[in-house]
This record gives structure tokens, sequence and C-alpha cells, in this order.
């Protein structure tokens, strides 16, 4: 049973890691519209060669039809519904079974359900920055909370000796630190802003810090049906957007970098070998960054660098479960003793 239900968490955690990055994909390649209908297609369930005169009915007249985006954005559906099934069928077992899972499997549940609804409404929406970055971190929270059950149903193997103190608590701060960059990097990406400086380490002809506009880069809600395909704001704001992402990247690069630094110091065997490799992944994610500026934001190279940012979570999730064993045989030889 227990075997069992740790496959299917794990199947689960693969193909939510693949619909994240094919998300990024979709997004990035300014295919969130290619349909735009939800949950078909022009009105079809599949892209097929009929599928063009469809699109040429009054009422998608003007939205043309693209069967590359088409494809895309269909590819990404069909992936989110299997994982949506799946993960119905995790959670039916845990309550099926009295399983010490239910919990953590019934708030997937309802997760999933609510990502489908952001999915929805981000194609009816026409891509509002709000809801696109409210669907980004709903798949990021999914990934991460099945990630945690397969860290709760894994045999904890001896960590080896060591003291690591603070070190889940520094896990956790970097965690929130983490997710509030991961929401700065969902909004430059829904507002086009990727690009609104296109040097480094200066922005734009040389300058630091040129004109902005962070009222009008940071106004989470506008009312009215617009669309938001390809950015509505002007040059200062999405420059605010930027220069705000480039802030936050370095307050993160610090605070992660100091999350790794003490638990190799203070941490055992095991734990030094998670720090390091939370290490590696922070300058891998420093060196994409730059990159998606120097190279203007090559499709590859941007999609990596989503894919990285859900690795520091997964990493930073390890690192936050190992010290907590850790400390829990410090607690236990203490009072043997």
């Amino acid at each position: 049973m227990r075997t069992g239900f740790l496959t299917l968490t794990i199947t689960c955690f693969l193909l939510a890691f693949c619909v994240v990055i094919l998300g990024a994909y979709v997004r990035l390649s300014d295919a969130g519209l290619g349909c735009p209908d939800w949950p078909g297609c022009y009105g079809r369930m599949v892209v097929t060669e009929e599928l063009q005169a469809a699109a040429t009915q009054q009422e998608y007249q003007s939205r043309p039809f693209n069967r590359d985006k088409a494809v895309k954005e269909m590819a990404h559906r069909y992936a989110a519904g299997a994982l949506g099934m799946l993960v119905l069928l995790l959670a039916l077992l845990s309550w099926r079974r009295g399983h010490g899972d239910r919990v953590p499997c019934s708030i997937l549940l309802c997760l999933v359900a609510l990502q489908a609804l952001l999915g929805m409404w981000t194609v009816t929406e026409l891509l509002k920055p709000l809801i696109v970055v409210a669907h980004l971190l709903g798949g990021m929270m999914i990934l991460g909370l099945l990630y945690w059950i397969i860290l709760r149903n894994t045999p904890r193997n001896s960590p080896g000796p060591g003291v690591a103190p603070g070190v889940d608590k520094l896990a956790l701060a970097g965690l929130v630190v983490l997710a509030a960059q991961m929401f700065s990097g969902g909004w430059t990406s829904a507002n086009y802003a990727a690009l609104a400086c296109p040097e480094f380490p200066a922005c734009r002809d040389g300058s630091w810090w040129p004109d902005t506009d962070f009222r009008e880069g940071f106004t989470v809600w506008r009312d009215g049906r617009l669309d938001y395909e390809g950015g509505i704001l002007d040059a200062p704001a999405r420059t605010a957007i930027h220069l705000a992402h480039r802030v936050g990247a370095a307050l993160t690069f610090l605070v992660l970098l100091y999350v790794a630094l003490r638990a190799f110091g203070r941490g055992g065997r095991v734990l030094r070998l998670h720090a390091a490799i939370l290490l590696c992944l922070l300058c891998l994610q420093a060196s994409l960054g730059i990159a998606n500026v120097m190279l203007r934001l090559p499709l590859p190279v941007a999609v990596a660098h989503n894919s990285v940012a859900a690795l520091l979570m997964l990493s930073l999730l390890t690192l936050y479960r190992y010290a907590r064993v850790e400390q829990a045989k410090l607690l236990f030889h203490g009072f043997r003793e």
C-alpha cells in the first residue's frame, strides 16, 4: 500500500514538473491565447485540420488562428488534465485507506481545482497579469506539496552526525523570499517587462536607473476587459517592474547564499550535500537571469530560468526536511544521555 502510494505520488510529481515547464514554455512563446476559449480550442477538443474553418467563425474573428500556438496550448491543457486525474486518484487512495497524508492530499486536490479555474480565467480574462501570476504560483505550490508528500513517505536515512540549529527556520525564510521573487518574476513576464532593461549591469543607455513609474507598474488590478497579450504598459512602468525584479534577485541571492553557507557549515554530511546543491542551483539561476538579458530572452534560457526556480524551491524543502531530521536526532540523543 505504502509503496503504491509513493509510486503514484512520484508519478504525479514528475508530471507536475513537466506541466510547470510546459506552462512556462507556453507563456514565454506567447501561446497563452493560442486557444481563445476554454476548455476546448475554437470550439473543438483536438487541434485538427478542420479547426482552421472553425476559427473563422464570427465569434473568433478577433483572434486569428495559429496552429503552432494552438497545439502548444492544448498540449499544456491535456497534461494538466492528466495531472488532475492522477491527483484525484491519489486523494481517493489516501481517504480510502485512512492514510496519514489525507490532509495534504486533500489540500492538493483543492489546489488542483483552483488551478483549473485559474487556467480558465487566464484565457477568459485575456492574460490579466494578476491571474497569470496566480496560475504560475499555483503550479509551484502543487509541485512543492507533491514533493513534500514524497519526503514524508521516504525512509529517514540517517543524515549523519552534526548539528543544524536554526537551519530549518532559515530554509523556511528562504522559501518565503523565493516565493516573493517568483511573484516578481511572474509579474515581469506577465507584463512583458523582461527586456525593459536590455543591458547588464546597467539598465538602458548606460543608465542604472532610468525613468520609472512604480505606481503604474504595480497596479495589480485594472477594471475593464483589456487584452494584455503583448503588454499594455509604457516603458517607464515596465522599467520599474524590471528593476524591482533585479533588486529582488540580488536580495534573494544573498539570502539563499546565507542559508546554504549556514547549512554547509553547521550540518552533517547529508545536509552539507543538499546545501552544496542549493549553492550550485543558485549560481546557475543567477547566470540564467543575466543570460536572459544579454541574449535578449532566448526561449530555452527563459524556460530554464523558470525550471531552476522550481528546483530551488525543491532544494529548500529538502534542506528544511533534513535539518529537522538532524535536530530530532540531536534531541533524541540528548534525552537518552
